[in-house]
């Protein structure tokens, strides 16, 4: 194996799952930690904001879980019916989809007499020339349209895992308000997913980080304020 080929190792991302997997996470986060520290504010008792957080993640899991699994198989649906419409095109006017191919290599800048071979050879193989003209006509790859249920199953244990991390002081204690450590374990999983991100994407860990907890950060506060406003003593 060449130095090339030993360099370039890509990871599958379109199918969706990383996608919902770091949205999942740091939704989960923000909004229990927010949903967490609002509560905080209004000072409730340590069972009610720790029977809020539970319902938070249980509720949120769940939204997040349906929603993905209900945007993907749509959108996969949809994607599906396109493929169907233009599949019948090529089979009742063959020559007229590949007058539509070349058309489409020669608005591209491709050679007139190399455009004319490429549609020609391309509409030999019937499932070839179908993937082409989605791709070329439509802008869609049926390949990416994603999988529903691993989408939803990301999204549902990213949030869950994500949701889970400001909620830990509450369920190891019985009593007393451990707002701080909820705070502080929202901080670190706000830096790490963050840094994540930013390592996944080659954006920079540290500007990705810092951005997460800005994030985090205001989200929370709004909502402590709110909380302490409305319902504290």
């Amino acid at each position: 194996m060449s130095e090339l080929h030993e360099s370039e190792h890509h990871r599958r991302v379109a199918d969706g799952a990383f996608r919902a997997s770091v949205f999942g996470f740091s939704d989960g986060l923000i909004t229990n930690a927010s949903l967490i520290l609002g509560f905080v504010g209004a000072n409730p008792g340590h069972n009610v904001v720790r029977l809020v957080g539970l319902a938070g993640l249980v509720a949120g899991a769940f939204s997040m879980g349906s929603g993905e699994y209900l945007s993907v198989r749509a959108q996969k649906e949809l994607v599906d019916f396109e493929v169907s419409v233009e599949r019948a095109a090529l089979k009742a006017d063959p020559e007229g989809e590949r007058f539509e191919l070349r058309q489409i290599f020669l608005d591209r800048g491709i050679d007139s007499d190399i455009a004319e071979r490429l549609s020609i050879d391309l509409m030999r193989d019937p499932e070839l020339a179908l993937s082409t003209h989605v791709r070329e006509e439509l802008g869609i790859d049926p390949s990416a349209s994603g999988r529903p249920l691993v989408v939803a199953g990301s999204s549902f244990a990213a949030f869950a895992a994500g949701a889970l991390v400001p909620l830990l002081p509450w369920i190891f204690t019985s009593a007393g308000n451990p707002a701080w450590w909820s705070i502080g374990f929202a901080i670190v999983g706000s830096l790490t997913a963050g840094g994540l991100v930013g390592r996944f994407t080659g954006q920079g860990v540290t500007k990705w980080a810092l951005r997460q907890l800005m994030i985090a950060v205001l989200a929370s506060g709004v909502t402590w304020i709110v909380g302490r406003l409305v319902g504290g003593n």
